[in-house]
């Protein structure tokens, strides 16, 4: 499988991975969630050229994770804004932070703490069951094929091992 191919393939890892799956886009993003919408914001904090920033901001607008918004009409100037699509990669975002707090601190505390705005306390981000609500862990998981599943391709039929 070549990287330039992923969107092409049936399994949604793969096609999500064409849109998000460089370190630089997923930096990027980051910033988007911290409140940075303007290039030159994103160029200061990531200390990334500007060939490479500009190439990450244009995929994710033609992606449509990211909108151009003009604040400034003469002369032009354009910031960028999590679409609907790109607000859909928080809890993506959140789990790779806590990962990260999980395995790579060091024993050093964490960065940045996430307070829920609902009940005003410190938390975590946790998986559950869309119909009964249950904490989900990988042993807890089947996979099945899918109605989108290209019959070519291969898929697990048990339960992945953690």
């Amino acid at each position: 499988m070549r990287w330039e191919d992923l969107d092409k393939q049936p399994c949604s890892m793969s096609r999500t991975l064409s849109v998000v799956g460089d370190r630089w886009t997923l930096l990027v993003l980051r910033d988007c969630f911290l409140g940075i919408r303007r290039f030159e914001a994103f160029e200061k904090r990531l200390g990334i050229t500007r060939h490479v920033l500009a190439d990450r901001l244009k995929k994710l607008v033609e992606a449509g994770v990211l909108v151009r918004v003009a604040y400034q009409q003469k002369p032009l100037r354009e910031e960028y804004r999590l679409t609907e699509r790109g607000r859909d990669l928080h809890p993506v975002m959140l789990a790779l932070v806590h990962w990260g707090d999980k395995h790579m601190l060091g024993g050093r505390s964490a960065p940045v703490l996430h307070r829920h705005v609902g009940c005003g306390q410190l938390m975590r981000p946790v998986m559950v069951c869309s119909e009964c609500g249950e904490a989900v862990h990988a042993r807890d998981v089947t996979v099945e094929t899918g109605p989108g599943w290209d019959v070519n391709g291969v898929i697990p039929e048990r339960p992945i091992e953690g």
